[in-house]
């Protein structure tokens, strides 16, 4: 008969945490991460005891303090009696729409150029290549000085629109005009308006009749898609897909169309009166500088992003579309360009946050952004140089990683899926 061994479980020891594989890697990283956070928390209690022992202790109330300074380009309503922190929201929300713009344009520019250069014809191909290499290697900051030169000078004074026989005119119907002090745009305004939406105590202020545009807008674009899934159905059941450019036309033009109708929208024109223009939108020369020179710069490297994602696709792919029958830009739009955004996106991300992180460059010619506000101004008035430092690095940090999260979002989206 066999002997029955019982094996008995040898007890825990401390020991095992760095001899036993079972636990090495765990206990490393453990080690690690108490090592790293008590650096962390060395550094900012020997930061804070060097700022109490020089009169400094971290304080944050010189937020709400008046700035005494005013913001040349201003979305929201500020005057010089305002609070550091409402510059520093104004500071954010034009660092916000510069990188916006700047993407956009980055963008568009940036495929027809990546197209442009791949083309057959060999005087449009080199020419992209001269605009290429051009722009992505010169420095930044000096496109952004070169352009806001030659708006500076190249443009008329607004006095030049004076006089009975003046030397400058207004362009497009006498609704915008351009001057060395930036372009005047018409403003859209409503005789019926639905007033504004206080917010946080009347600090700030939303129009009720942008957030009505806004909902009627994506309400129809909401219709659109459902539109176009109905559209998908019908194709895949009977073969045949249904005109719908007329319902997308109409669902998108006319309910948007019957609320500007109720809202009693009209445009309000810039008007020369005394030494500059008055009314209108003015886009200063500050932001037209930084917008053209961040997408002309930005464009070129998103140029060989696309012309390295197109290369990335199979020629078959091409080959096969055009023995079917198709166009060469109904090629490039409906076949090679959605498979290279695979390809495309993940190195876009990049641009995008250096376009973001590059518009920091705008204290150079005076545009106030979070750089020249909370992390300029500011910081010389109050000496407050680690908490305006801080809050700045975590706005940046903040608008980075929601940029990265979108463009992320929709690579997922159009991502490969096995099935």
């Amino acid at each position: 008969m066999a002997e029955k061994i019982n094996f008995q479980k040898s007890s825990f020891e401390f020991s095992m945490l760095l001899y036993d594989t079972r636990y090495r890697s765990t206990s490393i990283q453990v080690i690690a991460l108490i090592v790293f956070f008590s650096f962390v928390v060395w550094l900012i209690n020997n930061t804070a005891t060097n700022l109490a022992v020089s009169g400094k202790d971290i304080d944050f109330s010189f937020l709400f303090v008046q700035s005494g300074y005013d913001i040349n380009q201003k979305l929201l309503e500020y005057t010089s009696q305002s609070t550091h922190l409402r510059a520093a929201v104004l500071g954010v929300l034009n660092t916000l729409v510069l990188s916006a713009m700047g993407c956009i344009a980055a963008t568009v520019l940036g495929v027809i150029v990546g197209i442009a250069r791949l083309s057959k014809n060999w005087i449009i191909a080199r020419l992209m290549t001269v605009y290429i290499e051009m722009f992505r290697n010169v420095p930044l900051l000096l496109w952004i000085v070169l352009v806001m030169a030659v708006t500076v000078e190249s443009f008329p004074r607004p006095n030049a629109f004076k006089g009975a026989d003046p030397s400058a005119t207004m362009k497009l119907f006498d609704s915008v005009a351009l001057t060395n002090r930036g372009i005047y745009l018409p403003e859209p305004l409503f005789s019926n308006g639905l007033g504004d939406l206080a917010l946080f105590s009347n600090s700030f202020s939303i129009s009720l009749d942008l957030i009505a545009i806004m909902a009627v807008l994506i309400s129809s674009i909401w219709c659109i898609k459902k539109l176009k899934k109905r559209a998908n159905r019908i194709q895949e059941a009977t073969g045949d897909r249904p005109t719908t450019w007329y319902w997308v036309v109409s669902i998108l033009v006319v309910p948007t169309f019957l609320l500007l109708m109720a809202l009693g929208f009209y445009l309000g024109y810039p008007e020369l009166k005394g030494f500059n223009f008055k009314g209108g939108i003015q886009l200063r020369n500050s932001l037209i500088a930084l917008w053209v020179a961040l997408s002309l710069y930005t464009s070129a490297f998103i140029a060989e992003i696309v012309r390295s994602g197109i290369l990335a696709v199979s020629a078959g792919q091409s080959e096969a579309a055009s023995a079917l029958g198709m166009r060469p830009n109904r090629i490039m739009s409906l076949v090679i360009l959605p498979q290279a955004l695979r390809v495309i996106v993940p190195p876009l991300i990049s641009h995008y946050l250096s376009l973001t992180k590059n518009s920091s460059l705008a204290i150079a010619v005076g545009y106030m952004d979070i750089t020249g506000t909370l992390m300029g101004i500011t910081l010389n008035q109050t000496g407050r140089e680690l908490e305006t430092l801080l809050i700045g690095m975590s706005i940046y940090l903040c608008i980075s990683l929601i940029i990265s999260s979108v463009v992320n979002w929709y690579n997922r989206r159009n991502d490969l899926v096995g099935r």
